[in-house]
């Protein structure tokens, strides 16, 4: 049976097609999917509809993709699907009060930090960067502010010395996909218990920009290490060695060893940090396939005690 509450969703990337799959399975009226419109992208710049787009074009349900809602054309158009709620998962678009206003009770938003920790565009990243030892999902009542609405529902996930922010983001997105379709449930049922945000604890997940993948030899090894496993996939982790531009994809830290940070140690590619030193299990030069870490030794031809 359909459920009676008449929702859009809002949402673009991997990480919000879970909630929307979940959503169509729970049989809810979504009378409208808004994403960001088809972009360029991969080698060819071939234009390319975003993975909710897809999705719901499969399911048949109508898309939009305006360049922004402060548009009153397409505020109109919104207020005019006559919604209960609408459900946002990382949309990319800000949502004027002429659309958080737009619906019977407002819209709700799939956060993928524990607020108010991790307000702003890269929350799993920044988690996992800071050295937090959790992340959640936090369901919000949205607001004017950057993430400051009142919180619904929240669920917890371990952050681990193996987790990265692929492995995070995909734990989150499945959380989200539970807890939005339990928000919507007691919403429809008047069990929601808005909880506004403390004002203390709050901090800012800055977006990310490839500059974040540069590694400094002069941090601890603990820290390079976290920004691997951060910023994979993307931006990636990436440092300079006679003149080329290596990426980093796989390193271990190696306690027992230290030096002038960037120093080579060996000839398994360890490298001296701030603290400690970190050994680079798998590199991959410009054009060229992935390869371990001594394999680069030997083919650039480094010696040990050479600074990178």
């Amino acid at each position: 049976m359909t459920k009676s509450l008449r929702i859009a969703f809002m949402g673009t990337p991997d990480f919000a097609v879970a909630a929307f799959m979940a959503l169509h399975a729970a049989k809810y009226d979504i009378a409208a999917v808004y994403c960001q419109p088809p972009k360029p992208a991969g080698r060819g710049h071939q234009i390319q509809k975003t993975p909710v787009h897809l999705k719901a074009e499969e399911l048949g349900i109508e898309v939009s993709t305006p360049k922004t809602l402060r548009d009153p054309a397409a505020q109109e158009k919104f207020a005019g699907l006559n919604l209960d709620v609408a459900v946002v998962a990382a949309y990319g678009l800000i949502l004027p009060q002429a659309i958080l206003s737009a619906t019977n009770h407002g819209c709700l938003n799939i956060h993928g930090s524990l607020l108010p920790r991790w307000r702003g565009a890269a929350p799993i990243q920044r988690a996992i960067l800071a050295g937090d030892k959790e992340s959640g999902i936090t369901i919000m009542q949205m607001d004017k502010g950057l993430d400051t609405g009142a919180m619904l529902l929240k669920e917890s996930v371990p952050i681990t010395e193996q987790t990265t922010a692929q492995s995070l983001h995909d734990a989150l997105a499945e959380i989200g996909s539970r807890l939005i379709v339990r928000a919507l449930e007691d919403l429809g049922a008047g069990r929601l218990n808005p909880v506004p945000q403390p004002a203390e604890g709050t901090t800012y997940a800055d977006k990310l920009t490839r500059e974040d993948g540069k590694i400094d030899w002069h941090k601890p090894a603990s820290e390079i290490e976290r920004q691997l496993r951060a910023l994979h996939p993307w931006p990636g982790c990436f440092f300079s060695l006679h003149g080329e531009v290596i990426k980093l994809l796989k390193a271990e830290i190696v306690p027992d060893k230290s030096g002038a940070p960037g120093t080579l140690l060996d000839d398994q590619l360890t490298i001296a940090c701030g603290a400690q030193a970190l050994r680079l299990l798998s590199v991959q030069r410009p054009s060229k396939n992935a390869c371990d870490g001594a394999s680069l030794f030997r083919g650039l031809r480094i010696q040990v005690g050479a600074k990178i």
